[in-house]
């Protein structure tokens, strides 16, 4: 997830490399990535033509690297966004960036991605009340249960609201 997200802070313009680790280390909460992390994925995306690289004057004279996404970046960006597997559907930050980056995805894509979430979602529901049925729960055990079970309706419905911004977004654009 993390070479897309590096891969995604390129959309906007050209970077330097220390302008990509501090907004990509927000994105994922992490502060500034590690230089560790970061150079070796650009490395691997120049290799691959998904980045270029241009080298330009620093402000006190040095040459500084500026990374910016090609058409072809571009295209594997979406390409790989667009790819969300029913074992992708279990990684909550997976979806959560995907939903994040929609503005780039087809509908049908974006409704694709949305009920192939949902549709852990309910099965997660299913087993949680299994449990919640089947077992001898003590008060934190059904206390914790509830909470999932609470947290995982509530992204239920945050994907009930996602469909209806895309309806709306198709009724506006047949007006």
């Amino acid at each position: 997830m993390t070479d897309l997200i590096i891969l995604a802070t390129l959309l906007p313009g050209p970077k330097h490399g220390y302008q990509i680790k501090h907004e990509a280390g927000l994105i994922l909460g992490q502060g500034i990535l590690h230089n560790n992390l970061v150079y070796p994925l650009l490395r691997r995306f120049m290799e691959s033509k998904w980045v270029s690289r241009k080298a330009v004057p620093g402000k006190r004279g040095q040459t500084r690297q500026r990374y910016a996404i090609t058409a072809l970046g571009r295209k594997e960006l979406v390409a790989r966004l667009s790819s969300f597997s029913e074992q992708d559907a279990r990684s909550e930050d997976g979806f959560r960036l995907r939903v994040g980056m929609f503005e780039l995805l087809k509908p049908e894509v974006r409704g694709r991605i949305l009920e192939t979430r949902a549709s852990f979602l309910r099965a997660r529901i299913a087993h949680l009340t299994v449990i919640q049925t089947g077992f001898e729960l003590d008060r934190y055990a059904r206390e914790v249960t509830s909470q999932f079970c609470a947290e995982t309706q509530s992204q239920l419905d945050w994907i009930t609201h996602l469909h209806r911004l895309e309806k709306s977004r198709k009724d506006d654009s047949h007006e």
